[in-house]
């Protein structure tokens, strides 16, 4: 698991690899409501995809092999998250993003 958190300390994003069910959940810490849109930007491409509610936030997984997250781990974990309604989320490097999808794999 790899959680970015704000300087007070709370989750605002976090990667988690369920290697029993073969799926890294992105998860975005949000206003809970309906279904919302996400565009992952990396430095080499980008994706919109959907994120159900789930808890305080909003998730979506995705299959360990799935490219978007082979440019994810390409920019050593240095990426945007933009969720509608959302304030954008600009991620540093961090090099658990990459074992994160390693490990899962």
């Amino acid at each position: 698991m790899a959680v970015f958190s704000s300087p007070s300390g709370a989750g605002l994003f976090m990667l988690e690899c369920d290697r029993v069910e073969q799926w890294i959940e992105l998860y975005r810490s949000g206003n809970s409501g309906g279904e919302r849109a996400v565009v992952i930007r990396t430095e080499t491409g980008s994706r919109a995809l959907r994120m159900e509610p789930k808890g305080s936030g909003y998730s979506v997984s995705l299959n360990p092999r799935d490219p978007l997250l082979d440019t994810m781990a390409i920019t050593r974990g240095r990426f945007a998250v933009e969720v509608e309604g959302e304030t954008p989320l600009y991620l540093p490097a961090w090099a658990e993003v990459t074992r994160v999808i390693e490990d899962c794999r």
